[in-house]
């Protein structure tokens, strides 16, 4: 398959996704609250792409809520070539990709995080995952959501699961903390095997988190809750913030193609709080 199909596949993916998912989140909000929507070139001086991030703040289930998608390419910068396969042969790149953050008002709904993309320079992969950030322990939760993400890699190979939860409880880690961010998920990166075969499994990842964060919010959001599990909620999130600063490829990433700066720092929750 010709590489500017494969380019036109995904991209228009990750669009609809980002639609299909933006009309989910208005429909849970009852339609009392829109999105705000920006859209970026990365390049104001040449065609170099850009994207579109959609905000939702001080919902009645969303406290913040970003749905960013992206289209971009151009140049690596020369100190970040040799960190990406196949940009020391060749600088240039394409890359696509749709990344969620969702941070709740209801402290009993888990702060929850996706993305998947699709990278070319003389070498193409897809990445991306989801992983699941809760301030009060649920057990229940924590196996149903595990046991749908095994279901849905089951479906694709019987490898994925072991292989991507491990690889996510490795990435969400905060060493400085000597903790996990939360009950992890699955990861995954350099994916190139098939084309094909990857791409239907990067769509059935995005369809499953769709029906992850619907099913875990109808279940919780008459939950009632204290002050005091808010205050949690707060410390937890001063948690995500390090992690996002700190470690997070993605961010790195887009900070230093040239990204849009507010897209990028949209996962950064509106209220986080440090002891």
């Amino acid at each position: 398959m010709d590489n500017e199909i494969k380019k036109d596949l995904t991209s228009n993916w990750f669009k609809l996704l980002q639609n299909a998912i933006c009309n989910d989140i208005v429909k849970l909000e009852k339609n009392k609250i829109k999105f705000d929507s920006t859209t970026w070139k990365r390049n104001k001086n040449k065609d170099e792409g850009g994207g579109e991030y959609r905000i939702i703040k001080g919902g009645k289930i969303f406290e913040k809520v970003g749905v960013n998608f992206s289209k971009v390419y151009g140049k690596f910068p020369k100190k970040f070539q040799k960190n990406i396969p196949g940009a020391s042969k060749d600088p240039r790149f394409w890359a696509s990709g749709i990344s969620i953050v969702m941070h709740m008002q209801n402290p009993h709904i888990p702060a929850m995080h996706f993305n998947t993309r699709y990278i070319c320079t003389t070498q193409n992969w897809f990445g991306g995952g989801m992983d699941v950030t809760p301030t009060i322990k649920d057990d229940n939760e924590k196996n149903k959501f595990h046991q749908t993400l095994k279901s849905m890699c089951n479906r694709h190979n019987k490898n994925y699961y072991k292989k991507y939860k491990k690889w996510c409880d490795e990435y969400f880690y905060l060493p400085h903390r000597n903790e996990a961010r939360g009950i992890g998920g699955i990861f995954f990166d350099y994916k190139k095997d098939n084309f094909e075969r990857d791409f239907k499994f990067v769509r059935d990842v995005g369809v499953t988190f769709q029906m992850i964060f619907n099913n875990i919010i109808e279940k919780k959001i008459e939950k009632k809750w204290t002050l005091k599990e808010k205050e949690m909620q707060y410390i937890k999130r001063g948690r995500y913030a390090e992690f996002n600063l700190l470690y997070d490829r993605g961010t790195k990433f887009g900070l230093q193609t040239g990204g849009n700066v507010e897209g990028i720092l949209m996962s950064l929750p509106p209220i986080a709080k440090w002891k």
